[in-house]
């Protein structure tokens, strides 16, 4: 889209003096004089909704794809809590769509604290309400919901593409301690055939808490162990937080200081904090040239053959001042040797149970934004967005034509050009599983398409049957990663009974990456969406409520099963769709199934999915790692009408530069007279080489195999 076709469908509205951001990326945008749509009363503005008009948006937040009925806050929140009363967390992701008959988005960039009322206070209306009159609004118009999506995408940047092996399948515990640990879990996999890419480092690898180091009586092989996975296909993946340990010849903390590349607090001192290390400073990545000094960093782990990085603790997370601690501590002291009455009491254990990420600490701590003093509360949503960009400018230069896998949890629109991003510290219950489904189209619309919650949930036990449907949801989504927290069992997919039925489903992944992968890179590329709800593509009665089915890529329809002890469940179908349920990566049924509502059978040794009239499935075989997998050779399910297309892309997974190594092999099917005909136009360079076609006749229900020798 040329920025002209841009200036007809945005506006921007600029009040006070706004912060930039950097989430938007083109300029020249028209400037409105008189604000449309929105009434703005006071300092909030306001809408009045139509009944029953969906509104989409607001990335990682909690409830449904549709965020009537609930008020919620863009202030990125350390809390490992997701209840449906939540109103924030760890992301802010200020974009919304009003789906009325002619639709609109909404972007408020605005870095601090921002309220969105939908139909909270008041059933049918919208009140947005900034904590200053300092931001830039705009309009986005589209004939529909995706033109909108597409515009959005195109205003703030193209979005991160991870290396092809990210798309593999990764484990992670907090923590894998030792060598001998991830040895031991590299080891529970290839016993058991289980395919694997990644296996994870959480923060007891460092020395004494510390980013960028080794604690080499752990690990004293470090660098062997990198490059022995390696050779086995599996990457190992470190953490990297925001806080910098305070002590005293720990080069990181003593280069900061001597840099002034730390956060100040308003008395012009270094602000200190603490979380896992105890003590820490946090370095002031709203500073460009502190975000270059940290970024560089990365680089020591990446000399010892490390391709990948998560970035934790980044709203920031502050555990506690030593200024709050001493006042809890106090209080202690006041009431050491007195009879403690009840109100007391309490007051005391709220004194360090409530010590936890205070607003006040935000407000104490201050960032030198390139010349310009800027408290941190009023540019908060900022910090863990810029961590991530000081970590993907840095892999510019430090591997320049290589991608590097990088997701951070905290994030603000723009982030997407840099990272993915996972959802956080979940909870091993059914309804984080439902969450998570209904999060992944809403954080695509912002971009973050390579995005994840962490399978099995991170907190409390899982179950075998929670785990295996996680996976099977999670088989889709492009961040496959099993994680879960220290004080919880076992979550491996060998630590459980029927280990043959969770190794069926993660083979199965391996077998779809050629096609999510290309779904993805489309979605990418093309500035579009990998997840999508079915009101995105359809317009019916029904589908703007169903939220519990998505769209995957072009051609997908999935309907997980995200209740315990259910062998089967209630699916709405738009048009007629073709069932295909997999009993393992290699057998399948194909099942024609009309428009309108289903019951469909599915245990959990089945995986079902739906591919839409006109569009094909590809399939390869499945490997023990991505490095593994044939990319000559696949296999094709297609659900052919009068005509049958699909775009498969390709690429060789590791170049940054993708528009210059891409390339898409054209499959059309057209029905003439009875009899299918092919016509297959291959790239110049593609490794597709044969194609074995599985023609499912919509009209009279038979099946055609046909071999394709490119």
């Amino acid at each position: 889209m040329k920025h002209m076709e841009l200036d007809e469908k945005v506006i921007k509205y600029t009040y006070g003096q706004p912060i930039e951001t950097d989430a938007v990326v083109l300029g020249n945008i028209k400037v409105g004089e008189n604000l449309s749509y929105l009434a703005l009363e006071g300092k909030s503005f306001k809408y009045k909704l139509k009944k029953d008009i969906p509104v989409y948006g607001l990335g990682e937040s909690v409830r449904g794809i549709n965020k009537r009925g609930w008020i919620y806050e863009s202030f990125c929140s350390d809390d490992d809590m997701h209840t449906e009363t939540k109103r924030s967390l760890y992301a802010a992701h200020n974009f919304i769509i009003i789906a009325e008959e002619k639709p609109f988005g909404l972007f408020i960039d605005y870095p601090g604290r921002l309220t969105f009322d939908i139909g909270y206070s008041q059933l049918d209306e919208l009140v947005i309400i900034p904590e200053t009159m300092d931001l830039d609004l705009y309009i986005l118009e589209g004939d529909t919901l995706l033109d909108i999506v597409k515009t959005f995408r195109q205003l703030t940047g193209v979005s991160y593409i991870p290396p092809r092996w990210a798309f593999g399948y990764q484990q992670s515990r907090w923590s894998y301690k030792t060598n001998e640990e991830v040895r031991a879990v590299a080891k529970g996999f290839r016993d058991n055939g289980i395919p694997l890419d990644s296996i994870y480092l959480d923060i007891d690898y460092m020395e004494r808490l510390k980013d960028f180091t080794i604690d080499r009586e752990k690990f004293p092989d470090f660098e062997e162990l990198v490059a022995e996975l390696k050779r086995d296909g599996i990457r190992l993946i470190p953490i990297i937080d925001a806080g910098v340990k305070v002590e005293e010849g720990y080069n990181i903390y003593e280069e900061g200081v001597e840099g002034d590349f730390f956060v100040r607090d308003e008395k012009g001192n270094i602000f200190e904090g603490a979380v896992w290390p105890g003590k820490v400073h946090f370095p002031d990545f709203l500073n460009s040239k502190a975000r270059a000094w940290f970024g560089q960093h990365y680089a020591c782990l990446m000399d010892k053959g490390i391709d990948g990085f998560w970035n934790d603790m980044n709203e920031p997370a502050i555990f506690y001042t030593p200024r709050a601690m001493a006042q809890a501590m106090q209080k202690v002291e006041e009431s050491k040797d007195k009879n403690i009455d009840l109100g007391t009491f309490f007051g005391i254990k709220d004194s360090f149970s409530q010590i936890m990420n205070k607003e006040e600490y935000f407000k104490e701590m201050h960032h030198d934004m390139d010349g310009k003093c800027v408290r941190h509360y009023d540019v908060h949503n900022l910090y863990g967005y810029n961590m991530t960009r000081a970590a993907g400018e840095a892999f510019e230069k430090l591997r320049p034509s290589e991608r590097v896998l990088l997701f951070s949890r905290a994030s603000y629109v723009g982030m997407h050009r840099y990272g993915g991003i996972w959802t956080g510290d979940n909870r091993s219950w059914w309804s984080h599983l439902l969450l998570n489904i209904k999060m992944m189209p809403s954080l695509n619309m912002y971009g973050f398409l390579y995005s994840g919650a962490d399978v099995g949930g991170f907190s409390d036990n899982t179950t075998e049957d929670l785990l295996t449907r996680w996976i099977q949801f999670g088989i889709f989504m492009p961040l496959l990663r099993n994680h879960t927290a220290a004080w919880t069992r076992q979550q491996e997919p060998y630590a459980f009974e029927h280990t043959e039925r969770l190794k069926k489903w993660i083979k199965l992944r391996y077998a779809l990456i050629p096609h999510l992968y290309s779904e993805y890179m489309k979605a990418a590329l093309e500035d579009g969406m990998y997840f999508k709800p079915l009101a995105f593509e359809y317009e019916d009665e029904y589908v703007r409520e169903v939220e519990d089915q998505l769209l995957v890529g072009e051609s997908l329809m999935i309907a997980p099963v995200y209740e315990q002890n259910k062998t089967g469940r209630y699916v709405y179908l738009p048009e007629d769709m073709l069932l295909v349920t997999f009993e393992d990566e290699k057998t399948y049924t194909l099942t024609k199934m009309t428009k309108g509502h289903h019951y469909v059978a599915c245990d959990m040794d089945q995986l079902i999915l739906f591919v839409r009239p006109g569009r094909m499935l590809l399939l390869g075989a499945a490997a023990d790692s991505t490095k593994d997998l044939d990319m000559t050779s696949l296999t094709g399910i297609a659900y052919c009408k009068e005509v049958c297309h699909h775009t498969y892309y390709e690429d060789n997974g590791m170049d940054r530069q993708v528009h210059l190594e891409g390339h898409v092999t054209e499959v059309e099917i057209k029905k003439e007279n009875n009899h299918f005909n092919i016509k297959l136009k291959n790239a110049p360079c593609s490794v597709l080489e044969k194609l074995a076609l599985t023609l499912f006749d919509n009209e009279t229900e038979t099946i055609t195999g046909i071999q394709y020798d490119i």
